[in-house]
């Protein structure tokens, strides 16, 4: 009797596993790269980072981005050469790129209330979300928000879409 039993869970777990020969290429390669993966890891282990260097610093960049006075300067790029152009002006803070939202780009909705017949019911899509203003922003873009300042001090929202390179201190 322990025998047949044995048998038969050897048989039933043998049908449950899925045969390689069935399954798609980038599932076999998924599969050799995690393996080799855990090999380099056992072999190499993790960097010994003890100082975290880069981490203070980019606490440090973010903490003095913070400043609500943070006075700069807006230069354009000359795209021809890659150096310093023509001065733009002193203006707040770093620039904003245009493709940056206020809120999340996207949102997750439940496909049998939004009216998408292609899926099952209870499946979830994620949807691209507008920002409050009603508007899509684009996912990418290469220009660039600058509170530039007036002669008064008073800033005014400049977009710009040459590259441009915004210093706190004056480039020459």
């Amino acid at each position: 009797m322990k025998k047949v039993l044995l048998i038969i869970a050897i048989v039933f777990l043998a049908s449950c596993r899925e045969d390689e020969s069935s399954q798609s290429a980038d599932k076999s390669q998924q599969r050799q790269t995690e393996r080799s993966l855990k090999e380099a890891n056992t072999q190499i282990g993790m960097p010994a980072i003890v100082n975290f260097q880069e981490r203070k610093l980019f606490k440090q960049i973010l903490e003095l981005r913070d400043q609500e006075k943070l006075i700069t300067y807006c230069y354009l790029v000359n795209e021809i050469n890659g150096k310093v152009g023509q001065f733009l002006g002193k203006g707040i803070g770093y620039g904003i790129p245009a493709a940056t939202q206020f809120t999340s780009p996207q949102k997750l909705v439940d496909v049998t209330n939004y009216g998408i017949e292609s899926y099952q019911a209870n499946d979830a899509a994620v949807v691209p979300q507008a920002d409050p203003n009603g508007l899509f922003m684009p996912t990418q873009t290469s220009a660039t928000w600058y509170m530039l300042l007036d002669e008064k001090g008073k800033p005014h929202p400049v977009y710009i879409e040459p590259l441009i390179i915004v210093s706190p201190i004056k480039l020459h």
